[in-house]
């Protein structure tokens, strides 16, 4: 017998089964900052605190949007300043556990284009490390499937714009 769902993301009650708690939603929001070196455009990775290469992002604050939540967890994460160039690049979402709770979390991302120096990895909240490759080999180094196909989109906005 399949198992049902209903749109909330619980169990159908005619299967009967108790129904499961709905996932609690997490927002956050992030960017694939990008800067043009040696001819091509380069784009910034950070290890993230499991070690994986991914992009800067994080939680929304109260009353923060989307764009400004992201510009503010770039330039914490990386130090990077920059400024966004362009509507959203996609949102990605994916669902994990913690502290005994399912959490399902939706991340949107900008395309951004740095406008200072180096970055610098803020190590207080794990990230170990800041890289700016070219942007095929940033989205072959993405550890994760749905953030490295983010980077090739924003590389297709950024074809699309002829810069």
């Amino acid at each position: 017998m399949s198992r049902r769902r209903n749109l909330s993301g619980t169990a159908d009650a005619r299967d009967g089964r108790n129904p499961r708690p709905s996932p609690r939603v997490e927002r956050s929001a992030g960017g694939v900052v990008v800067r043009p070196l040696g001819g091509s455009w380069h784009a910034l990775l950070i290890r993230d605190p499991y070690g994986k290469w991914s992009l800067p992002k994080g939680h929304i604050e109260g009353g923060e949007s989307l764009r400004e939540a992201a510009l503010r967890e770039v330039e914490e994460e990386t130090g990077i300043r920059p400024e966004v160039v362009g509507p959203k690049i996609d949102t990605v979402d994916w669902t994990f556990r913690k502290d005994d709770e399912t959490v399902h979390k939706f991340c949107t991302f900008f395309l951004m284009r740095s406008r200072n120096g180096e970055a610098v990895p803020q190590t207080e909240e794990g990230i170990t490390a800041c890289t700016w490759l070219p942007m095929p080999d940033a989205a072959s180094r993405v550890a994760y499937a749905d953030t490295r196909n983010v980077v090739l989109r924003a590389g297709d906005k950024i074809a699309e714009a002829g810069w």
